[in-house]
């Protein structure tokens, strides 16, 4: 196994959580928490393989994806009071999938042979997608279109950017990609904890 693939399994894994955790805030039953548990984990590695033209999707090509989300909804579903814990949590796993997917993302379409662009658009919408769906499924507006979300898709394209210029370097990927998983939830956290958002435009 390579390090893109573990640190995509990370993310699969927390973004999972936190889909999972959003469907107990809202009531569902443990069917809804499974299945916002895989659309949160899948959708956006489905939307980037969809983008690179790796095809079938991972998700449904090998079976770790699908079961780290099952694995994440047991945990919320078997087990209250640690979910109630990782309840008030929720953003930091939402953070930390963010990261991982960035750079996950932008790892695969560097191997698939894109551009500077479309590795940065690529990363950022892996990242995002999986959050976005959650949310519309959830019956929220997404974060990534909210005002004041607190800059969502904004860490997750500089963290795709950090994985293609290292690239374009020739820096070795594994700590390139590391450093932008890192970089991209601490700008997400501390948006998050300073109230930083994009600006909105004038009327």
């Amino acid at each position: 196994m390579t390090w893109l693939q573990v640190l995509d399994l990370a993310g699969v894994f927390v973004f999972a959580l936190s889909g999972c955790v959003v469907a107990v805030r809202c009531d569902m039953d443990v069917v809804g928490v499974v299945v916002l548990g895989l659309v949160t984990a899948l959708a956006g590695g489905v939307m980037r393989d969809l983008l690179i033209a790796d095809l079938p999707p991972a998700a449904v090509r090998e079976s770790g994806y699908l079961a780290m989300p099952l694995v994440a909804a047991a945990l919320v579903i078997m087990l209250p009071t640690a979910a109630a814990r990782v309840n008030s949590g929720v953003l930091v796993f939402d953070a930390l999938g963010l990261g991982l997917f960035a750079a996950v993302g932008a790892g695969r379409a560097i191997d698939a042979g894109l551009g500077v662009i479309g590795v940065v658009v690529t990363g950022t919408v892996a990242a995002v997608g999986g959050g976005l769906v959650r949310d519309i499924l959830a019956d929220r507006v997404p974060q990534i279109l909210a005002a004041g979300s607190r800059l969502y898709a904004i860490p997750a394209a500089v963290g795709a950017g950090i994985v293609v210029g290292a690239d374009e370097l020739g820096a070795p990927a594994g700590p390139a990609q590391t450093g932008a998983v890192a970089v991209t939830v601490v700008l997400r956290l501390f948006a998050l904890r300073f109230d930083w958002s994009a600006p909105l435009p004038r009327r």
